[in-house]
């Protein structure tokens, strides 16, 4: 699993993407997330995820800026809104404008809009090519949803990026992203910190000597995702990369997965 926040794993369209992300929803665009995202890179994250739903893409652009860290290190994410599904190269060019970059990592569709699947996937296909757009992917989409991708698709969706933690998460859909050679993306896994009080999650985080916060972001790494924690303080995103130098048992990992049940 490499040994830091900028370890990173390959796609399937030979990028390497870092398995760690700061998630930047919902922090306030401009200088909260300018603070936010310089202060993650320098502490070691290489990996940004933000959205046009969130609001704060200049703030993002700023916060890397401000980092001192070369743009080619960092893995920038961001997302076609659904209502801009229709026109998607304006909306790719509205997003990166705000940015102030020259391209992005990655670019998904951020949810599945009914009738129109296959008709943005061919829109986010023609994205590619011209050195803007790295990767594309989609986010919240189903098995079926990826199927009807995957039958008409000239480039495969790099990435999914689902809500993924031990008190929900869908086992058959990314298995079968695994299957398909879709990475999967872990978003929301400390569920907006609504279970770190969990007595389970509690026992497990004592039996490592690690924060329950630790233990979430541990499991969705193991489950091979790539993990998306979301923090605006520099001693939490610290504590959150803190999460390479152990590994949660076979049987506590099974503990774990039964929460969400």
């Amino acid at each position: 699993m490499g040994t830091g926040p900028h370890s990173r794993i390959p796609l399937n369209n030979g990028t390497a993407i870092p398995v760690l992300g700061l998630g930047t929803w919902p922090i306030a665009n401009g200088e909260p997330t300018a603070r936010a995202v310089a202060q993650a890179l320098r502490l070691g994250y290489r990996h940004i995820d933000t959205a046009k739903m969130y609001g704060n893409e200049e703030g993002v652009g700023d916060g890397v800026r401000a980092s001192g860290v070369p743009r080619s290190e960092v893995w920038i994410t961001t997302k076609l809104a659904t209502g801009d599904q229709p026109h998607a190269r304006r909306a790719f060019d509205e997003s990166l404008a705000r940015l102030r970059l020259e391209y992005v990592d990655l670019y998904l569709v951020h949810w599945p809009a009914p009738g129109l699947v296959t008709r943005t996937w061919s829109a986010m296909e023609a994205l590619c090519g011209d050195g803007r757009c790295r990767a594309i992917g989609v986010s919240n989409h189903s098995i079926d949803q990826l199927a009807e991708i995957l039958r008409m698709a000239k480039i495969r969706p790099a990435v999914n990026q689902i809500k993924f933690s031990p008190f929900g998460f869908d086992q058959e859909l990314a298995d079968y992203c695994r299957r398909e050679g879709i990475a999967v993306e872990a978003y929301s896994p400390l569920t907006k910190g609504r279970n770190l009080r969990n007595r389970t999650l509690g026992e497990v985080a004592r039996r490592y000597g690690k924060s329950p916060a630790q233990i979430l972001i541990r499991w969705a790494l193991q489950k091979q995702t790539i993990a998306l924690p979301k923090s605006e303080q520099a001693g939490h995103m610290e504590e959150n990369a803190a999460v390479f130098d152990f590994e949660i048992a076979a049987d506590d990992m099974a503990r774990l997965d039964a929460l969400g049940t």
